[in-house]
Order: C-alpha cells, then structure tokens, then sequence
C-alpha cells in the first residue's frame, strides 16, 4: 500500500544521514572540492534525460554543481538543493540557481520536476522520508536518480594510504577500512536504495544501471583530490600531510601518474501514477 504523499515518516537512524558532522565538513575547502572532483558519465546523464519527461531537474544535494552544470549543458533548467552554504554560494557563482536547505526540510511551494537527481549525496539524505520527498516534486512519469562514484586505487596507491591512514588517525572510524573495497559493497548499498524507493508504493519497479570508466591522474592531481573524500576531511593538517606524503611517494613510485578505474552505479525509478 503506497505511503500517503502528506504523511511523511520521522527521519529513521540509518547511519550516513546522521553524521552531520561529516556531512558539513566537505565545504571547508569549497574551490577544492569543485576544483578536483569528477564529473559524471556523459551517458549517464543522457539516459537520465531522455527517460524523463521534460527538462526541470530537482539537484538533491548539488554542492558546487558539478552534476547540475552537466544537466544544464544538455539543456535542462536546474534547481539545486543544498545545506552548506559554502557550497550553495560557489554553485551560484557558476550561474545555478540554488536554495540553501536539507531535502528532507525543504519546501517545494507546489513546484514540479520532471527528474529528481542526487549525485554523490543520497547517503546525507534520509532514506525513507527522501524517496517520499522525492515521489511527492515529481511529475507523474518523471525519474528519481540517484548515482555516485566507486573509485578504487590501484593496489600500490590504496594501500601506502590505508597503512599512512591508520598511523595518522588510529582512533578514526575508517582507520579499520581495508585498503580496497569490493564493488559488491556499494551494489548492496544502492540495492538498499532500491527496496527504499520501492516501499513508497508511488514508484514503478526501480533499476540498477552501471557506467565503467577510467580517467588518468598525475600525482599533484589526486592529492588535490583526496582532501575532498569523506575521511580526510576531518583530519588534523599535520594527519593529512602524513597520508599525502605516503600517497605522492607511491605515486612516484609509479612513474608521478596513474590510471583510476571509475565505476559509476545508479538506482533510478519512474514517478507511477497520474496525479
């Protein structure tokens, strides 16, 4: 039985959503983060569009844009919805129209999308009151899709970093990570989405898509990156200047450059109903 649009649940205590903390650290160095993060599949965004509707996308999440300016190129008209507002300024710098606030809390005053999108920020958001959130701003026929990126060093980059890691910041939650990850782990992740959005009743059934990519980094490059990632974010700078220095000496290592191998999944359902 699909939950009324109207009665939307209490945030539940899922784990990421609630580490607010993290959450807000990524607009510490905002130019960074716009600077060095990838951007998304071409592809990606492509379905994306052609699958919906119309062009008005809902951006859950959008940071600096990066997401939003490539929906923009292909000719959408964006709404960005971000909680730091450090992020929110920088993406309107780049010329996105952006309302500083949580998805969950936002008010939407009545307005529809043809496509709700959450690139690398769906984990920040509520689960369940999201997926709900979601059903309720889009058109009937339009598309929520949420994706993000698995990237995982090579085995002489990932490990010199777990090994650094675990010296700088042994009390750290993410110290115990292993240095690489199985692709399986995030595909569980999105499946959770999946059953979320499913359990709303105001969805068709979702789908799992999947891009493969690779893109090459210098080591200047993917130190300028890794200050962005969720585990560094909060360490002392004398803890980062330990994990950087690791990384840039296994990066010269391999001759100051290396290929990333790029997984970008995706959980996307259409909006049922006529109303």
């Amino acid at each position: 039985m699909p939950i009324p649009l109207r009665e939307q649940p209490e945030p539940s205590r899922a784990e990421p959503h609630k580490a607010r903390r993290m959450a807000e650290a990524f607009g510490t160095d905002a130019q960074r983060y716009d600077r060095a993060r990838p951007g998304y599949p071409e592809a990606l965004v492509a379905r994306i569009v052609a699958g919906s509707p119309g062009r008005d996308v809902l951006d859950v999440g959008c940071g600096t844009g990066i997401a939003a300016r490539q929906f923009q190129a292909a000719g959408c008209a964006v709404l960005g919805i971000e909680p730091d507002a450090r992020m929110a300024e920088l993406a309107r710098g780049h010329g996105l129209r952006v309302e500083n606030s949580g998805f969950e809390a936002w008010q939407s005053d009545g307005r529809m999308f043809d496509a709700v999108v959450a690139a690398q920020s769906w984990h920040w958001v509520d689960p369940a009151a999201g997926a709900l959130k979601a059903a309720h701003v889009l058109r009937p026929g339009g598309r929520l899709a949420i994706f993000g990126h698995v990237y995982e060093p090579p085995a002489e980059v990932a490990d010199p970093f777990a090994a650094a890691y675990r010296r700088a910041a042994p009390d750290s939650p993410f110290s115990g990570r292993p240095a690489r990850r199985p692709l399986s782990l995030y595909r569980a992740a999105y499946e959770k989405s999946a059953d979320t959005i499913r359990d709303t009743g105001h969805f068709d059934e979702p789908e799992q898509w999947q891009f493969d990519w690779e893109r090459s980094y210098t080591r200047d490059q993917w130190l300028d990156l890794l200050p962005t990632t969720g585990g560094l974010t909060q360490l002392r700078p004398e803890q980062l200047a330990e994990v950087l220095d690791a990384v840039g000496t296994a990066i010269d290592s391999l001759g100051g450059r290396f290929t990333m191998h790029y997984t970008t999944p995706a959980v996307t359902a259409v909006r049922s109903g006529t109303s």
